[in-house]
């Protein structure tokens, strides 16, 4: 059997390498590196109209991390710590959630990710969370990541893939989940009460955790989305 084909959104930024400095679709290779460990063949899906085409070709669904989601698309307006937003990422990352809904295919959505998963189904988001919570625990590292731990509730898959017990995990963000859309049920959270992941149990695989498991060593996450997209 061919290994599973595993889509995984990118950005679209100005990058710099060697002598050249061009507008590029790029992606942190560790994204790359743990869907190939955990047996799938990873593919960049760039933020352009149509893109929801490409997964009739893919077998699984990563939605990566990235920047705010334009508040627009839940109600509100951008406030004072809104970071950089790109409308067409978040079309294209809206559309393609959708179309691997309508297709029954595994989707894991990670920090961005599993916050626009949460708006596509009706949900909100707390803009700031210090804000919110009082403290930047959630992103004290500035272009790195802390660790915080996190605790997995019983019910759902995401005890089974990451066992009992608190976890540590890599954490930036600087928004998390404010209201939880109806069709979604959390299954970890922080210390403070944030929701820290999510599944949608009419699925047959789809979780959104709010750290960073491609900075960590969570490889679980990964295998249990190539395993679901391999079935």
């Amino acid at each position: 059997m061919a290994p599973p084909v595993i889509g995984i959104t990118a950005y679209s930024e100005s990058a710099t390498w060697r002598q050249w400095e061009q507008h590029a679709t790029l992606l942190p290779q560790t994204y790359v590196n743990e869907v190939a460990a955990a047996g799938g063949v990873p593919v960049l899906l760039p933020p352009v109209p149509g893109i929801e085409a490409a997964l009739s070709g893919l077998d699984g669904l990563i939605i990566s991390g990235g920047p705010d989601v334009h508040p627009e698309h839940y109600g509100q307006q951008p406030g004072p710590h809104t970071t950089v937003i790109r409308p067409e990422r978040d079309a294209a990352e809206l559309a393609l959630f959708r179309a691997a809904l309508d297709a029954g295919k595994p989707v894991l959505g990670i920090c961005r990710g599993m916050q626009l998963m949460n708006i596509a189904l009706g949900g909100t988001l707390l803009q700031h969370l210090p804000d919110v919570l009082g403290h930047d625990e959630h992103s004290p590292v500035r272009g790195g990541y802390g660790e915080h731990k996190v605790v997995v509730g019983e019910a759902g898959s995401l005890a089974a893939i990451l066992g009992p017990g608190p976890v540590a995990v890599p954490t930036h963000h600087h928004q998390g989940v404010d209201r939880l859309a109806s069709r979604l049920t959390a299954t970890a959270w922080a210390d403070d009460g944030l929701i820290e992941a999510f599944e949608l149990g009419s699925h047959p695989f789809a979780i959104g955790v709010q750290w960073h498991p491609e900075a960590g060593s969570q490889q679980a996450l990964f295998l249990a989305l190539v395993t679901a997209a391999s079935a």
